[in-house]
């Protein structure tokens, strides 16, 4: 089990202010509405809800960037939204939460605002309703991205690809955003879905899930000898750096380029509230940590702490650095 000295903390918590990190992917708007219902519609049989309050939050890549913004560091949206009233809402969102408006978000009138609106009463989800569009975007856009990606890559400490399979990373923009990358070394992280699962070679960071992997693979993951293998198989099928495999209540196994031995970090959820939004909590503290200058077991260290933190929250909750180097302090050596 890792350990870190507090003084090792401290500094791996200074390193985390100010870093620039990107995060290209799927913008998503989750929107609630919350109310009562009281009666049955006369119109069909169904529940008549009376709303009393509405409200908005960031999802997707979105969440990530306010998770980097929360832990300390500086995050740059990289993607796309829509010409639309959820486009509208994104925007104020983000003046609101204090992102910087970088010019990475890019306006495209051809495609809605990916939005997930949830609809509660007396604390029962009734339906959700989604807007979305799947296919992959435009060659004009892919440009605009790569552009706006390749003038700023001097001024990025890392690189997070948020995919959630909504069309912004094309397998060409994968593979042109991982080169760029390499080609200026500047760490790039990954967390998959099911599409493009295998265009994510050469990268620092692959953190996929175990069903995620179990999907790519057609594979079952149950014992510890399957953990082993699907994390080796996972190495040599992409060539990255690290694999990290989160395991849910098992923890996170990981895996390096070139070494034969498997490394776990325990998790760290006390009371599972909700587990909603922790993948993107994981990935960027992941992320500012080793641009901080952690070596991958104490970063990975503090990514399954902050997603332990998180899932103890109901709802997507973004990780607060006070309160994420708070608790690990509390397990620290003097």
């Amino acid at each position: 089990m890792i350990k870190l000295s507090k003084n090792r903390l401290n500094q791996l918590k200074k390193g985390f202010e100010g870093k620039r990190i990107a995060i290209i992917g799927d913008m998503m708007l989750d929107c609630y509405y919350w109310g009562d219902v009281k009666r049955i519609s006369p119109e069909a049989p169904v529940p008549v809800i009376e709303i009393d309050n509405e409200f908005y939050r960031f999802g997707g890549a979105a969440n990530c960037a306010l998770n980097v913004l929360k832990l300390g560091g500086i995050p740059i949206p990289v993607g796309v939204i829509g010409y639309d009233n959820n486009g509208s809402i994104f925007t104020g969102l983000m003046e609101e939460a204090g992102i910087p408006s970088s010019g990475g978000i890019i306006i495209d009138d051809s495609r809605c605002t990916t939005a997930k609106t949830r609809v509660i009463a007396q604390k029962q989800h009734l339906v959700r309703i989604d807007q979305e569009k799947k296919d992959y975007i435009n060659g004009e856009i892919e440009r605009k991205l790569l552009e706006f990606l390749t003038s700023n890559i001097k001024n990025i400490d890392g690189i997070i690809l948020q995919d959630y399979n909504k069309g912004v990373l094309t397998p060409f923009l994968i593979e042109e955003l991982i080169n760029l990358s390499n080609k200026n070394n500047v760490i790039v992280n990954v967390d998959p879905k099911f599409n493009n699962f295998f265009s994510y070679k050469n990268v620092t960071v692959f953190k996929p899930n175990r069903k995620e992997t179990e999907d790519a693979f057609g594979i079952r993951i149950k014992s510890e000898e399957d953990i082993h293998s699907a994390g080796h198989k996972l190495l040599d099928t992409l060539n990255a750096k690290y694999v990290l495999l989160t395991l849910g209540e098992q923890g996170i196994a990981i895996f390096e380029n070139g070494k034969d031995e498997e490394r776990r970090i325990p998790t760290k959820a006390r009371k599972v509230a909700d587990v909603s939004g922790a993948g993107d909590t994981v990935i960027s503290t992941l992320t500012l940590a080793l641009t901080s200058g952690a070596d991958i077991l104490e970063a990975s260290y503090l990514a399954n702490y902050a997603g332990g933190l998180v899932c103890e929250e109901v709802g997507i909750v973004p990780i607060e650095a006070e309160k994420l180097f708070a608790e690990v302090g509390k397990e620290c050596e003097d």
